[in-house]
């Protein structure tokens, strides 16, 4: 039997328990999947060193670019992208970034001819792995944040932008349980049949940013199927299956 986890600030808004428990059910494993709230990331080395048996862990929000001070390796995604969302513990802590492949695969299929770019609304952890995915794919893209320093304002956003940028993407905790009230602050007004929705939230199934896109006649996909695939290979990872 093995035992893995999760960490993060604020768990309540994560499928994950669920998902590993229904497969180690499956599989008939005996592994468990546990949830790890840490108020601070300095509480890390201390799970480690309290949890011998813990063999890896996934790692959301807030932490998957601040963790990285306290591993010793990244596998060159990881690396590239400066964020980890999985944890390989043995002899050394491996970081590895699976929201790559997680996003990748969930947006490739859906990619029109006429996406011919994106906005990218956030800067953190998520951000930095659709960016990568982004960039792999050729698709150019200006990021969206709060801070002027680190991209156009939500402000800037108007009918000439969306036209040249008509894909939109959540990397923001924006609209997530248990705040599904909120939304960005784009010009919804402004969406057409053109503009293809994408939020990395995966609970509420339906936040209001996909709501008022798909009202409009966008394409929308939520984070669901990211987070199967990212959860699929962080487990092949800490089994050594890869």
């Amino acid at each position: 039997m093995r035992k893995y986890g999760l960490i993060g600030k604020s768990l309540g808004h994560s499928f994950s328990k669920k998902y590993f428990d229904e497969l180690f059910l499956q599989d008939g494993s005996g592994n468990r999947f546990e949830l790890f709230p840490l108020e601070n990331i300095h509480d890390f080395p201390s799970l480690v060193q309290s949890e011998p048996g813990l063999k890896g862990v996934a790692v959301t929000i807030p932490y998957k670019e601040c963790v990285l001070q306290f591993l010793d390796r990244l596998d060159e995604t990881a690396l590239l992208t400066g964020a980890v969302n999985c944890i390989s513990l043995g002899d050394e802590l491996v970081g590895y970034n699976t929201d790559v492949v997680g996003f990748e695969e969930s947006l490739k299929p859906l990619l029109e001819p006429h996406h011919i770019g994106a906005l990218v609304l956030g800067t953190g952890g998520a951000s930095k792995a659709v960016q990568f995915v982004l960039n792999k794919l050729r698709l150019p893209f200006t990021l969206v944040s709060r801070d002027a320093s680190k991209g156009i304002n939500y402000t800037s956003i108007d009918a000439d932008l969306l036209i040249k940028y008509p894909v939109l993407i959540n990397c923001t905790p924006v609209g997530m349980y248990p705040g599904s009230d909120k939304f960005p602050a784009i010009p919804y007004h402004l969406l057409g049949s053109r503009n293809f929705l994408f939020d990395l939230i995966y609970n509420p199934a339906e936040t209001i940013f996909l709501k008022e896109g798909k009202r409009r006649g966008a394409k929308t996909e939520n984070g669901l199927k990211m987070l199967q695939v990212q959860a699929d290979a962080n487990l092949a990872i800490w089994e050594g299956t890869v």
